[in-house]
């Protein structure tokens, strides 16, 4: 199944209506936008890097960027992140695609290549994610999808926040799409308790201090050492605190954080029309 183009889409513009054009802040020395693709480009499973931005003229720098980070560049929509998704796809050949938000700067990479191997490694999805119920902290999201699976939705897709956020036609029709869940391995869930995604200029202040504390010793940190740090930093883990479980998931899911029909700890789907699973 990996034999077939994986190609990873990283969605970006200016335009944020919350923090207007925060990827574009300065994170050790480069822009929060730099030191995501730095991070997506330490994930093993990757496959092709592309930057998704707009046809915007405020979002020619995004060109540059890229180039410099050693990625491709694809430019699109406004507001159709499904077209900008499959568009860039479609253009690469892909089999496979990558979902990675620009507002997630602190990845570990190792997350996202445990996502994209219980996709490989089962070979029986159309969609994976570790966000249906999410575990992780907060800002370390990945979704993979088949580019058949994708079209589909590209296609059929008829609601705005389809079109807004790609993926949620194939999440909310399982019995049409075989979708999996991928629960962190520590057992624990901090999805609401540790919040290291871009969205409000108190985010920027918690994870630029995140960053600081960690990079000068431990450049690659993962996860768990996010964890450690703001457990042992409660002022810093404060800054953004009320805004735990603001995230775009939690708004668009038909039920709180949920696959609708998800089966808790199953390892592998059946057949299109059975129940999801959450690995």
């Amino acid at each position: 199944m990996i034999g077939t183009p994986v190609v990873t889409v990283v969605q970006a513009r200016s335009a944020s209506t919350r923090l207007p054009s925060k990827v574009l802040l300065p994170l050790g020395g480069q822009t929060v936008l730099e030191r995501l693709l730095e991070r997506v480009q330490r994930a093993r499973l990757r496959g092709v890097v592309v930057l998704a931005t707009t046809a915007d003229p405020r979002d020619d720098r995004f060109e540059g960027l890229a180039c410099a980070a050693g990625v491709l560049c694809y430019r699109g929509h406004a507001t159709d992140l499904l077209d900008r998704h499959y568009q860039a796809a479609r253009l690469l050949g892909a089999g496979h695609v990558v979902k990675i938000p620009s507002d997630c700067p602190l990845i570990d990479p190792a997350v996202i290549d445990r996502v994209l191997g219980t996709y490989f490694e089962a070979g029986c999805f159309d969609y994976v994610s570790n966000l249906h119920p999410p575990t992780y902290p907060d800002g370390n999201d990945v979704e993979i999808a088949s580019i058949r699976a994708l079209e589909a939705a590209w296609r059929e897709a008829a609601e705005p926040e389809e079109r807004e956020h790609t993926t949620p036609f194939l999440w909310r029709r399982p019995e049409r799409f075989r979708s999996g869940n991928v629960r962190w391995e520590a057992g624990v869930d901090c999805s609401q308790s540790h919040r290291v995604v871009l969205d409000y200029r108190e985010d920027y202040d918690a994870i630029a201090a995140v960053f600081d504390g960690l990079h000068g010793t431990t450049p690659w940190f993962g996860v768990a050492d996010v964890v450690r740090f703001l457990d042992e930093h409660p002022e810093i883990a404060a800054l953004n605190a009320h805004r735990r479980g603001d995230s775009w998931y939690a708004r668009t899911s038909p039920e709180p954080h949920a696959i609708p029909g998800a089966l808790a700890q199953a390892v592998s789907a059946g057949a299109p029309g059975s129940e999801d699973s959450d690995l």
